[in-house]
């Protein structure tokens, strides 16, 4: 069934969509790092599996999830998936929520790195002068040699680049793959390989542990088919901006919730990465690119909510 073409709506979802990833978000940060960060991956992929009925369409079956027209990019979305989101949980479990999302913005800067390597696009100086901002953004929060650097500012640097290695991926892949193999290799990816690094350690969760580890797994699910919905209203080019209304909820829940403090520096940086990407986006709307910019989320998967293959799924 298509939901009807409504841009505002559409928008009006997407931004929906946006603040329940920050909650999802959130729910890793609440527990601080009491649980392995492989471990809540695999939980929290074992809960999203509750997407998967709205991924799959009328004539797809689910061995779908692990066939490929093209293998090698398959297996490093898989490897990618399980990176990505590994890195992420770490991210949001070492830093300050806002710094997490001001360094996972910098997916779109990766992204036209990427695309210019592997997919030979032609990259003029407007989308290279949106990269340079967004890196001169990091080094003012960063601000490296007066202040220590930890592993979350080098999971968040993984997390990014594996998040756009995928991206790469998809848009290289999404004309002719099923959506349903798309979303199985990263989702098979995290379960897999964060399965077998659980072998040498398993933490059992507490009930309120157990809370905020299905509230992580079940609001990305959740922020994923609310993203198709929106994508089935309104434009791929309107339903990813929102994304940086991501950055409020972390600010909010920072102040709120984990007594974090932004400085001017890092406020500026912030700006300036935020820039960075709002130029890439209306770059590529000018030029008309097929496949979608950049979501951030712990969740890798969103991205494949805003394909074109997702806006017309019945």
């Amino acid at each position: 069934m298509t939901a009807p073409h409504s841009p505002l709506r559409g928008v009006l979802v997407a931004f929906a969509a946006y603040a329940v990833f920050a909650f999802s978000d959130a729910s890793i940060k609440i527990l601080h790092g009491s649980i392995p960060a492989y471990q809540v991956a695999f939980i929290g992929a074992l809960f999203g599996t509750a997407v998967l009925p709205f991924i799959k369409g009328k004539d797809d079956t689910w061995l779908d999830m692990v066939r490929s027209s093209n293998r090698p990019l398959w297996l490093l979305r898989f490897v990618c998936g399980a990176v990505g989101a590994i890195a992420s949980i770490i991210t949001f479990t070492k830093l300050p929520m806002a710094e997490a999302f001001c360094l996972l913005f910098l997916l779109p800067s990766f992204v036209t790195i990427l695309s210019v390597i592997f997919l030979k696009e032609d990259v003029r100086w407007q989308r290279w002068a949106a990269v340079i901002v967004g890196f001169l953004g990091v080094l003012v929060v960063l601000r490296p040699g007066f202040r220590e650097l930890s592993v979350g500012h080098l999971a968040a640097a993984i997390g990014g680049l594996a998040a756009a290695i995928s991206i790469v991926v998809l848009r290289k892949m999404g004309p002719a793959e099923k959506r349903l193999s798309l979303y199985g290799a990263a989702l098979l990816g995290t379960l897999i390989v964060s399965g077998i690094l659980m072998v040498s350690q398993v933490t059992m969760p507490t009930p309120s542990q157990w809370f905020f580890l299905a509230s992580y797994g079940l609001l990305g699910a959740a922020g994923n088919v609310m993203l198709m919905t929106a994508a089935r209203m309104a434009p791929a080019n309107l339903v990813a901006p929102p994304q940086y209304s991501q950055m409020l909820w972390a600010i909010a829940f920072g102040y709120l919730i984990f007594d974090d403090t932004i400085d001017l520096p890092m406020a500026g940086g912030i700006l300036l990465i935020i820039c960075s990407g709002l130029l890439t986006l209306a770059r590529e709307r000018k030029r008309g690119t097929p496949l979608p910019t950049s979501v951030v989320s712990t969740d890798s998967q969103a991205p494949l909510a805003t394909t074109k293959q997702a806006a017309s799924a019945d």
